[in-house]
């Protein structure tokens, strides 16, 4: 006969290891533990919600192609005709294309704000801002829930913010790798004459960049207000294309330029004197503070609008 010789304590001391081996962790390590991963501040993931749906957009997505497409197109085209023609006539820096490649940027961002690709590319987004989602029957779900109208506005126009600063680079990027495949690169000679290093040279196409991205921001505060007005993307976006049409062909019209200077799209191309020694700023600091004044009239516009209009889509 067999007899048992586990002790009591030892039993109790297994059974003990074994609760607590398949006790769950403390609250408190749970939280940490989480931590690392979850937390993420609410407006945060709102912000980036709405970066995924703009650069998630076909037509954005497609526009955003056709600007990438046209530096290489410009930029072969060019190349071809300054070979043939010597590069005479057009612009300053146009003429200055043939001896490097830099100029590239400089000719395809004035272009395409001339032939309006980049603003029809921010209005499209900011048509869709409000009027897209109020047009699919979003909105109203938007609003339920705990973000405030205020907020949403606010999450609206950064997007359309970072997509303006996109739509620029890459114009400004594609085409800085086009100029220099066609064109000689090297020392940068400046809209006075003077010469300076390419990498002073890239600098400064960046500044008017960044100076061109600021221009789209107030453009797509226009059309994020438009887009307040009304259901269909369509309406806003040939609002804001008409206001830019008529802008560009006021700023035209010698009797009209005691008004010039408040037009929308006076100062886009005010930017030249960053291409000279010693820099010309004036130019910019008007064109700076126009478009403060137009963002900040036109998203609290879209604010009022949005924050008493009775949403019913």
């Amino acid at each position: 006969m067999s007899t048992d010789t586990t002790q009591p304590g030892a039993a109790a001391g297994s059974s003990a290891e074994t609760t607590t081996a398949l006790a769950p962790p403390p609250l408190g390590a749970v939280a940490r533990a989480a931590s690392g991963f979850g937390c993420v501040p609410p407006w945060f993931r709102f912000f980036g919600s709405e970066l995924r749906l703009v650069f998630g957009r076909p037509r954005n997505l497609a526009l955003l192609g056709v600007v990438a497409a046209v530096p290489i197109f410009l930029g072969v085209v060019l190349r071809l005709t300054l070979q043939t023609a010597g590069g005479e006539g057009g612009p300053q820096f146009l003429n200055q294309l043939a001896g490097n490649g830099v100029f590239l940027a400089l000719v395809v961002l004035t272009l395409t704000e001339n032939v309006l690709l980049l603003p029809l590319s921010i209005a499209v987004a900011a048509g869709d801002a409000i009027a897209g989602e109020a047009n699919l029957g979003t909105l109203r779900g938007l609003l339920t829930v705990p973000a405030g109208r205020t907020r949403l506005l606010a999450v609206k126009y950064a997007a359309l913010m970072v997509f303006s600063v996109v739509v620029c680079l890459v114009v400004t990027l594609v085409a800085l790798i086009m100029g220099m495949l066609l064109f000689h690169t090297g020392p940068v000679t400046l809209l006075s004459g003077t010469t300076v290093s390419l990498g002073s040279g890239v600098l400064r196409v960046l500044a008017v960049t960044a100076y061109a991205a600021i221009a789209m921001m107030a453009l797509a505060a226009i059309g994020l207000a438009a887009s307040t007005l009304t259901q269909h993307p369509v309406g806003a976006i040939a609002g804001l294309m008409v206001l830019v049409v008529a802008s560009e062909i006021c700023d035209q019209v010698q009797q009209l330029s005691a008004i010039h200077a408040y037009l929308p799209t006076h100062w886009w191309l005010a930017w030249d004197g960053l291409f000279r020694s010693p820099m010309d700023l004036s130019g910019v600091a008007s064109g700076l503070v126009s478009f403060a004044v137009y963002a900040a009239i036109f998203v609290s516009l879209a604010w009022a609008r949005l924050t008493s209009a009775d949403i019913t889509s």
